[in-house]
């Protein structure tokens, strides 16, 4: 990758781990730009982890400190997560990316309807749903999301949200907390396969990750400070975006123009 590229990638870094931190998809900036930059697609989608690895050491420290860590239910919920994304990542080459792409695109949009009418639900959290050991459903649920998170990291943090606030209870902002600790056990795992295969640029991996960590401590402070109304309205604006890309609707504007 040529020098002059590398002041972009850490750039894009910093607002992916802002974006990551407080809701997800940031990996939608990142990912483009490694690829811009001469990476291959499966290269730049292991590169992409060393980042988002550091991202969130960076990231549950800060929640951690902040005493707005669940840490015990955490780990909990990332036990599937981690067997789902070491299989997503082992069949990582073998899905069809664009119908994959289309489909996240609609449940992004449909997220976004969720999160805009019912706000309650994103911003206050459920002590009977807290107290309760996940049950099959849940597990399933964050095995589900591990295996896309293995697969492809862009959009997982979304649907872990999803998952936390609407499937266990959490809100929002305690709910990004636990979000970056599952992620941060599973993209171990996950890196760890993508490196066997040799595809990861530790180079260009760690530069990204300047970035990425720079953002996600910025985020973390302010979820805390400025509470889940906040968040709320960020992640409504991420799915937007998000879905606007996944779905092709800005190459379509283009066209009819």
């Amino acid at each position: 990758m040529d020098w002059y590229l590398y002041p972009a990638v850490i750039a894009a870094g910093f607002l992916a781990g802002f974006i990551n931190t407080l809701a997800g998809s940031g990996s939608l900036v990142t990912l483009p730009l490694l690829i811009f930059a001469g990476l291959p697609a499966n290269v730049a989608n292991g590169t992409n982890r060393v980042a988002i690895l550091l991202q969130n050491v960076v990231a549950v420290r800060s929640f951690h400190r902040r005493k707005v860590l669940d840490l015990r239910r955490g780990l909990t919920l990332a036990v599937p997560a981690v067997i789902g994304a070491v299989l997503g990542a082992q069949i990582a080459v073998n899905l069809d990316e664009q119908t994959m792409r289309h489909t996240i695109g609609v449940l992004m949009a449909v997220m976004f309807v969720v999160v805009l009418v019912r706000p309650k639900r994103w911003l206050e959290a459920r002590p009977g749903m807290l107290a309760r050991r996940p049950g099959v459903v849940q597990l399933l649920t964050f095995f589900a999301i591990g295996v896309y998170g293995g697969f492809i990291q862009a959009g997982v943090g979304v649907f872990l949200l999803a998952g936390l606030v609407l499937g266990a209870g959490f809100e929002l902002v305690r709910g990004n907390a636990v979000k970056g600790l599952i992620i941060l056990c599973f993209t171990v795992f996950a890196l760890i396969v993508f490196a066997l295969n040799d595809q990861v640029i530790w180079q260009v991996g760690l530069v990204l990750a300047l970035g990425n960590m720079s953002g996600a401590w910025v985020a973390a402070r302010m979820a805390v400070e400025r509470g889940a109304v906040f968040v709320r309205w960020l992640l409504i604006a991420v799915l937007v975006v998000s879905a606007t890309v996944l779905l092709g609707v800005g190459e379509w504007l283009w066209r009819m123009v």
